[in-house]
């Protein structure tokens, strides 16, 4: 195994040595295309991360709605609305500058999640802005994503985290509010030296 002086893994044989290869269900899931299965999960999520990178760096963006409002155009393109949202843009601009994506979908009381990888595009056209359309209002954009790999999660860190046990879910007030957190980058940009974006 090559490990760096501090015990860090600098190689793919390390980490493989390290780890082994992976179980024949970890790859027997994989597809190049969007099975039945897999559409039927991707109908009963309402929620979505999406990951991309630019040129200033990763970013993970949550995406949120009804479940199914990530639209199944074909079995290789899926569409995400681009609701209103801080105006930051990093998933977008990253998409502008590079087409690859990571998407992971989760389902409430679900231990499996299904994972996407592929390459986005963004859309303003009304054609498709318009499947979701709700009363006059529709999304200034669209993300089309083709996708290159498909396969479902196993429950196991799901489980771990418990994440759809009630009995463990955090009390809100417990947290820093919106407020709070605004108050402390401020008062550290103004006099702690953070940096200002």
């Amino acid at each position: 195994m090559i490990l760096d002086a501090e015990g860090s893994i600098v190689s793919v044989a390390a980490l493989e040595a390290l780890y082994g290869k992976p179980g024949w269900v970890a790859l027997a899931g994989q597809a190049d295309r969007l099975i039945g299965p897999y559409r039927e999960l991707i109908a009963a999520s309402p929620y979505v991360t999406l990951a991309t990178v630019g040129s200033e760096g990763v970013d993970c963006s949550p995406r949120g709605g009804t479940p199914g409002f990530v639209k199944v155009m074909d079995d290789a393109t899926i569409l995400i609305p681009n609701g209103d949202g801080n105006n930051r843009n990093e998933t977008l601009r990253n998409i502008a500058e590079d087409a690859r994506v990571a998407l992971h979908f989760l389902i409430p009381g679900c231990g499996e999640s299904l994972r996407i990888k592929g390459r986005a595009s963004i859309s303003a056209a009304k054609t498709l802005t318009d499947h979701f359309k709700i009363g006059e209002n529709r999304p200034r954009t669209v993300i089309i994503v083709k996708i290159d790999r498909v396969y479902f999660h196993c429950a196991k860190s799901i489980n771990r985290a418990k994440l759809w046990d009630s009995s463990t879910h955090v009390d809100r007030k417990t947290l820093p509010s919106v407020n709070t957190m605004l108050a402390a980058v401020q008062w550290q940009r103004c006099f702690g030296g953070l940096a200002v974006p």
